[in-house]
C-alpha cells in the first residue's frame, strides 16, 4: 500500500479535505455535541467546544504522518461541514487493509452524503493508495450506516455478536462490510 496521506477529494456535492482546528466549532455544533450521533460510535458526545478543539489540534498534527487518512466533509454549495470520514485504525495498513469510520450530523442523514463520501474514499484508497481490502462496521441498532456501506458497493460479511456496549449499556452486535 502507498502511504501518501490525505488528499483533497471532490465529488458531485462534497469536498473531502484535511480538517483544521478552525473547523472545531462548526464540527462541535453540527455533530460532535449530539447524543443522537454519538450513540452509534465508540466516542461520547463532546461536552463543550474545547474538547473538539483539543481533538482537532491533535488530528491536524497527525497529517504529518502519511499513514493518516482523515477527511472533514463539507457541502460544496454552502461549505457547511457535515461530518468526518477516515481510516479509523492503522493496525492492518501494512497489509493493505483499511478500516473505514465515518460520522455525520443527524440533519444530514438520509440525503446520500455518507454514500457519496464513502464511494470517493474507497476509490481513492484503491486507485491511488493501492489498498487491497477496505472494511467497515456498524452497530446493529444503526442499520442506516450499514445501508451506506451496501450502497457503496461493499459486501455484508456478517455480525460479530455482542461485540460492544452501546451508550445505553446494552450489548450490541457489529455488522461487518468489506470490499
Amino acid at each position: 500500500m502507498k502511504f501518501i496521506g490525505t488528499k483533497e477529494i471532490e465529488t458531485e456535492r462534497l469536498i473531502l479535505r484535511k480538517l483544521t482546528i478552525n473547523d472545531a466549532e462548526e464540527a462541535y455544533n453540527n455533530w460532535c455535541s449530539s447524543y443522537n450521533v454519538s450513540k452509534y460510535v465508540m466516542w461520547s458526545k463532546h461536552e463543550n467546544v474545547e474538547v473538539t478543539k483539543k481533538l482537532y489540534e491533535v488530528w491536524e498534527k497527525e497529517y504529518e504522518d502519511l499513514t493518516t487518512f482523515r477527511w472533514i466533509v463539507e457541502l460544496k454549495d454552502t461549505h457547511e461541514l457535515i461530518g468526518t470520514i477516515d481510516v479509523a485504525s492503522k493496525r492492518f495498513l501494512p497489509f493493505g487493509t483499511c478500516e473505514i469510520g465515518y460520522c455525520y450530523g443527524e440533519k444530514f442523514w438520509g440525503k446520500g452524503y455518507g454514500t457519496e463520501a464513502l464511494k470517493a474514499v474507497i476509490k481513492y484508497l484503491f486507485e491511488e493508495c493501492d489498498a487491497e481490502v477496505i472494511y467497515a462496521d456498524f452497530m446493529k441498532n444503526n442499520p442506516g450506516s450499514g445501508k451506506v456501506m451496501a450502497k457503496s458497493g461493499m459486501t455484508f460479511e456478517g455480525y460479530l455478536r455482542g461485540r460492544v456496549l452501546d451508550k445505553d449499556g446494552f450489548r450490541n452486535d457489529l455488522g461487518m462490510y468489506s470490499i
